[in-house]
C-alpha cells in the first residue's frame, strides 16, 4: 500500500513526544509508526498514548485478556501494523501462548481459551460485528458471570478505543521498522526486523493472507 499520512521528523518533535516514540520504538504496543502519525495532531497523539496507558496497560482487567482481544480485533479488521505486535506485558506476565493467537478467529470452537477468554473475545466480536454477530443472552450472561460492571466498561471503552484505530491505522499503508528503525520491542515473533517481516509477510502462512 501507499504510505497516506507521513510520519512527523522526529528531530521535530518537543522532548516528551521524542520521549513517547523512544518508549514506543523500545517496548511497542504501539509501536513508533502509527505514533509518528498521530503527532502531526499533538492532541491527538496525547490523547492516544494517555487513554491507551490507562485502559490497556493499567486497569481492573487482566492484561492478558485484553491483548486477546486487541489482536482479535487486529485479526478481524485484518490490520496487520497491529496484528503483527505483541504487549511486551504480556509476554512478561506470562499466561499467554502464541497458539492462542493463532485460533483467535476460530476461538469458539478452540480449546486454546477459558471460558472467561471467549466470553471477552464474544464481546469483541459484538462491538465489531454488530448485535447480531452473537447470542446476546448468552454473551451477557457470561460476561455478568466473569466480569463486574466496571471490568466490563473498561473493557467495553478498551475495545471500542482499539477497533476504531485498528480500522483507521489499516489505511494509512505504514509498516513497521520504517521510523527509529533498530529495535524489535513488542514486534511478534519472526517480526523483529525489516528482513524477518518481509519473508513472514510472503509465506502462504501469513495470517492475513489466510
Amino acid at each position: 500500500m501507499t504510505q497516506r499520512i507521513s510520519y512527523v521528523p522526529f528531530d521535530t518533535l518537543n522532548e516528551s513526544m521524542q520521549t513517547e516514540l523512544r518508549r514506543c520504538a523500545e517496548h511497542g504496543t504501539p509501536r513508533p509508526e502509527s505514533s509518528a502519525v498521530r503527532a502531526h495532531s499533538e492532541r491527538s497523539f496525547w490523547f492516544f498514548a494517555e487513554s491507551w496507558q490507562r485502559i490497556f496497560r493499567e486497569g481492573v482487567v487482566d492484561h492478558a485478556l485484553k491483548e486477546l482481544c486487541r489482536v482479535y480485533i487486529s485479526r478481524t479488521v485484518t490490520c496487520e501494523f497491529c496484528g503483527n505486535q505483541r504487549s511486551e506485558q504480556a509476554v512478561t506476565a506470562g499466561g499467554l501462548q502464541d497458539m492462542q493467537y493463532d485460533d483467535l478467529l476460530n476461538f469458539e470452537a478452540s480449546d486454546a481459551y477459558t471460558d472467561e477468554q471467549k466470553a471477552a473475545l464474544r464481546y469483541a466480536q459484538a462491538i465489531a460485528w454488530g448485535p447480531s454477530s452473537v447470542d446476546q443472552d448468552r454473551m451477557w450472561s457470561q460476561m455478568e458471570a466473569y466480569f463486574t460492571e466496571e471490568q466490563m466498561v473498561e473493557l467495553g471503552c478498551f475495545i471500542g478505543l482499539t477497533f476504531g484505530q485498528q480500522s483507521w491505522i489499516r489505511l494509512l499503508g505504514i509498516d513497521h521498522h520504517q521510523y527509529l528503525a533498530g529495535s524489535s520491542g513488542g514486534m511478534a515473533p519472526a517480526f523483529e526486523d525489516a528482513e524477518a517481516l518481509a519473508l513472514s509477510k510472503s509465506s502462504q502462512d501469513y495470517w492475513a493472507a489466510r
